[in-house]
């Protein structure tokens, strides 16, 4: 199995221009919304019925170990973001089914019409198209990003830098 480095290094090679890394910057998080939104459904109650678990909350518990795997750091920075998506995404869901639907798709499409301007710019298709394991990487790749310019992480920045090239 790949490590951090290597999937960062891997999904950086296709993330070269500074157009494309921004339009990853807006696009994602409303692809990872629109999924967790529209997995918000249906809610099976577990116990009492205080708790529900949905397809949501299991696709992310499994992502969170992946992440956690690759790095205790950043998995616990992705595991906590993706709390805050299954909150919004929850409360999205609770809307009457025709909102629900139209927030969803329409966050979705969206946000597949961003990554693609930027993949223009990039002139490069996205990296899931070679290796599906960047639809996980996406979001992870924004949070090191982020950690990078906030001068945080930097050996693994040096290392994904250098492998990428």
């Amino acid at each position: 199995m790949k490590t951090l480095i290597e999937h960062l290094a891997n999904y950086a090679a296709y993330h070269r221009d500074p157009r494309n890394i921004v339009t990853h910057f807006i696009g994602i998080p409303m692809i990872v919304l629109a999924v967790t939104t529209l997995l918000a459904r249906p809610a099976m109650p577990l116990g009492d019925g205080s708790a529900h678990l949905t397809p949501a909350m299991l696709l992310y518990i499994l992502s969170c170990l992946f992440y956690l795997r690759l790095s205790l750091g950043f998995g616990v920075v992705m595991a906590s973001i993706l709390a805050l998506f299954l909150y919004a995404g929850a409360h999205i869901a609770a809307m009457p089914t025709a909102a629900w639907l139209a927030i969803g798709l329409g966050l979705f499409v969206a946000g597949w019409i961003i990554q693609f301007i930027g993949h223009y710019y990039e002139g490069r298709k996205p990296a899931f198209v070679d290796d599906l394991a960047g639809l996980l990487i996406g979001p992870l790749f924004l949070v090191a990003e982020t950690a990078f310019a906030l001068g945080l992480a930097r050996d693994t920045r040096d290392a994904m830098a250098a492998r990428a090239h």
